[in-house]
């Protein structure tokens, strides 16, 4: 006898903008650990506090061992950036014809004294405290350092992270 279980994947069409004179395409990195705090509750799209910071190409991300915040190094540094980086408001939604959640993240903007040069945003969410327990979404990409210098930097997602079963 079979039996039927339901499938649940990722389908990553992350897509996002930087704006500061320039607009790069994103690629994008799901850490492993995302899917597995999600079905614990450590992280609930809809209602929890989430963040982006920016890190320069010196971090390489491992999508299967970096889980939270304090494995992420390289963190950009600018006046103007705060470190940890700034929280991002979420639009969650599910459609229920096509079997499907989507989670976007909302712009992040900076407003930048001097220069800063990162590149790729990481997405995790912000319990408050400790590095060590705040959990990692995503790694964005954006193909190539974007710099800033006494201008606005935002961090724009155009589509989001997608579930479907």
């Amino acid at each position: 006898m079979l039996l039927a279980r339901p499938v649940a994947r990722f389908i990553s069409i992350w897509r996002a903008a930087v704006f500061c004179g320039t607009v790069r395409a994103m690629a994008s990195l799901i850490y492993d650990s995302y899917m597995s705090d999600l079905v614990s509750g450590a992280i609930t799209p809809g209602s929890n506090t989430f963040y982006v910071m920016l890190v320069t190409s010196a971090y390489t991300p491992n999508k299967a061992t970096n889980t939270r915040r304090s494995d992420v190094t390289n963190e950009a540094t600018a006046t103007g950036y705060t470190a940890g980086g700034a929280a991002s408001a979420v639009t969650n939604s599910l459609d229920t014809v096509l079997n499907k959640q989507t989670v976007l993240f909302g712009d992040v903007i900076w407003t930048i004294t001097g220069s800063i040069t990162a590149r790729a945003g990481v997405v995790y969410r912000s319990l408050g405290g400790l590095a060590s327990a705040d959990p990692l979404v995503a790694y964005v990409d954006f193909g190539a350092d974007a710099t800033c210098t006494n201008s606005t930097f935002t961090f724009h997602m155009i589509s989001g992270l997608i579930t479907q079963n």
